[in-house]
């Protein structure tokens, strides 16, 4: 039985990401993943996820977002990738929803430039954008893009330069843990570690089933069209990042056309569809396309046109929208990262570098009170 400080259970965004930090910091670090290195199963694929500061949610999420810009930018110089692109965004809605509100509480507050355009300003600025005339686009600069497969690539050949052991296609069956050591059975054998960081996506209900957390796994969708007109009008220097819509059952985001790619992507948000990652449908229905077209085509014309892919990715969702992340209750030498609610990936390097301070010191200098794993004991 081989024997380490740390091992890691999950080794998409986040769990790289830890692997990464805990064995540049000295540590013997396994990782255990399910499936290959950056694989489609979870949710750290589809070619971009947004990248934002004026975080709407809660204003207790931008220093870390802050902090997780720098840890991306130095990843990518570290791996010679381009993980982050910065093209500015634009949240669209009305006056008073939650979404621009929000934000702008966020801006306030943290001293973030913003901009407040009226519809027919934001279709001035970009072209491809058509608001309604009683929406509003509070346009932020420093938005933007980060590449899932890349990072996670990334991340993992930083963690295996730096002496982390990294075993793919290995599922993890079962755990045990005493006050001072742990042990992880997979379908290949068993380990040992001082220490044990969850980061297993949306199999964390399965895998903390003891904590009784009351997370949801959500199938998501992820949608690809050709635009009307070509795909230049849609280049990062003419096209934003975008969040649009009056809730979060009618809220559509998208991205530019990049890396070369003449297609381009947008997703709802969230439609809620409960599943497990193994029974999840993976087929993506005409229906599905027709629905989302329909949103788009009074807003975006030129994605009014042609379907040409999509993929399925699925979302963990905690019932505040707020993240998992701190000591399990009952193990101290046990650390939990999970229920990521459609909205985490932005923060994978911070998340990675919280997780390996409260592995490795027991605390972190990041405010992370909003994440607390036993928020939720009472009620």
């Amino acid at each position: 039985m081989t024997t380490y400080d740390v091992i890691v259970v999950g080794v998409g965004g986040m769990g790289s990401a830890a692997a990464y930090q805990l064995a540049s910091r000295g540590q013997r670090v396994l990782g255990i993943e399910r499936f290959t290195a950056g694989h489609d199963q979870g949710s750290s694929h589809g070619r971009s996820r947004v990248i934002r500061q004026a975080y709407h949610e809660h204003p207790a999420y931008v220093p870390l977002v802050l902090r997780a810009y720098e840890l991306w930018e130095r990843a990518g110089r570290d791996t010679d990738r381009e993980l982050l692109t910065v093209t500015g965004g634009v949240m669209v809605s009305g006056p008073d929803a939650g979404l621009v509100t929000g934000a702008q509480t966020s801006a306030r507050q943290w001293g973030l430039p913003y901009e407040i355009l009226d519809h027919t300003e934001v279709h001035d600025r970009f072209p491809t954008l058509t608001p309604r005339e009683h929406e509003v686009g509070l346009y932020e600069p420093g938005t933007g893009f980060v590449r899932p497969e890349e990072s996670v690539l990334a991340h993992s050949e930083l963690a295996a330069a730096a002496g982390a052991d990294l075993h793919y296609e290995e599922q993890v069956t079962g755990w045990t843990a005493t006050d001072s050591s742990v042990e992880v059975t997979t379908t290949s054998g068993r380990y040992t570690a001082g220490r044990l960081v969850f980061c297993g996506g949306a199999w964390s209900p399965q895998l903390l089933a003891e904590l009784q957390l009351p997370m949801v796994v959500e199938r998501q969708v992820m949608h690809w069209f050709d635009p009307i007109g070509g795909a230049e009008q849609f280049r990062p220097d003419r096209h934003p990042i975008y969040l649009w819509g009056e809730t979060d059952d009618e809220l559509v985001y998208g991205f530019p056309a990049h890396d070369g790619e003449s297609t381009v992507k947008v997703a709802y948000y969230r439609r809620p569809h409960t599943c497990t990652p193994d029974d999840v449908d993976r087929t993506v229905s005409q229906a599905e396309a027709d629905e989302i077209r329909a949103f788009l085509r009074p807003r975006i014309s030129a994605l009014g046109g042609r379907h040409v892919t999509a993929k399925t990715c699925l979302y963990t969702m905690t019932p505040d929208h707020h993240f998992v992340i701190g000591h399990h209750p009952g193990r101290p030498n046990v650390v939990v990262a999970c229920g990521f609610s459609g909205h985490g990936f932005k923060f994978v390097p911070l998340v990675g570098e919280v997780l390996a301070d409260l592995a490795i010191e027991g605390g972190t200098r990041h405010d992370i009170a909003l994440f607390d794993p036993t928020r939720f004991a009472a009620e």
